[in-house]
């Protein structure tokens, strides 16, 4: 299992977008989320392709990268020119809002304004830069380590865990440029976190994996220190994810502030179950 930096940067660009669309399909989140996405990852995917060029490189995937990182700009070229349309259901709840504002106050309001006879986004031109990110993980995957099976599991499940956590915490801070917004898109991610944590644990325990580290088998150049920095990062992310779930549970505002500073903690643990497994398996830490 190689630590190879090209294929975790688009593996987290790749899962990033893809659960980037799986917020926009619900076209509740206005288009200022998906531009923020689109420019993040497409940043961290031509980062894959200039640092597989470099280092190590791999002809399809770091062209996948590159193809992801135009897909974002052509994708977002068009997001912009339709902004005057808005999305449908931010346009439904800010004219509900705005009318119950003039009700109890008696002010009228100036109304956010959309174009009624323009085209909306379509949501499903963010799937068009993931799609093409998954030929390259596939080349990556199996490139990564050996047995290529199960590195490519490792390498797709890894993509999906790492985009995830990322939206999550991304969209938490978007409650506070889109008041109003429902908790639904959030609950989603994070319930997608829960199934996500355990699956990318186990596939990382598989032999040859942190079950070597943790047993002696494989030595981590630490006394099996590294062995334990790494499960309480897993322990400690699917923790760190309950309670989140469980803070969305509160009716007040504050509870989505609250779940968006553990998401934030999940992140630091998420990508050290990650990063520390291969580094470890690699033998990129032995030593230093």
């Amino acid at each position: 299992m190689n630590l190879d930096v090209a294929t975790f940067l688009l593996q987290w660009s790749v899962g990033g977008l893809a659960f980037g669309w799986l917020t926009t399909r619900r076209r509740e989140v206005s288009l200022g989320y998906g531009w923020l996405l689109r420019l993040v990852y497409g940043l961290l995917a031509l980062g894959a392709f200039v640092v597989g060029r470099r280092y190590d490189p791999v002809l399809i995937r770091d062209l996948s990268a590159l193809g992801v990182a135009a897909a974002c700009a052509a994708v977002g070229v068009v997001s912009w020119r339709r902004r005057s349309a808005g999305v449908l259901h931010q346009r439904e709840r800010v004219a509900v809002r705005s009318a119950r504002v003039e009700e109890m106050t008696g002010i009228e309001r100036e109304p956010v304004r959309f174009d009624p006879d323009a085209p909306e986004f379509p949501p499903a031109l963010d799937l068009v830069a993931p799609a093409i990110g998954v030929v390259g993980l596939l080349v990556g995957g199996v490139a990564a380590g050996d047995p290529a099976g199960l590195s490519l599991v490792r390498t797709v499940v890894g993509a999906a865990f790492l985009g995830c956590v990322s939206d999550a915490m991304l969209l938490g801070h978007w409650y506070l440029t889109q008041p109003g917004l429902p908790r639904a898109p959030l609950l989603e991610l994070v319930r997608w976190l829960l199934w996500l944590w355990p699956i990318e644990v186990l596939l990382l325990l598989v032999p040859p994996g942190m079950i070597s580290v943790i047993t002696g088998a494989v030595d981590d150049g630490y006394g099996g220190l590294l062995g334990w920095f790494w499960i309480a990062c897993a322990v400690t992310t699917g923790i760190l994810v309950g309670v989140t779930r469980l803070a969305l549970n509160e009716r007040a505002y504050s509870a989505v502030m609250a779940a968006t500073g553990l998401l934030y903690l999940a992140i630091l643990t998420a990508f050290g179950t990650d990063l520390v497994a291969r580094a470890v398996l690699s033998g990129g830490l032995s030593g230093v």
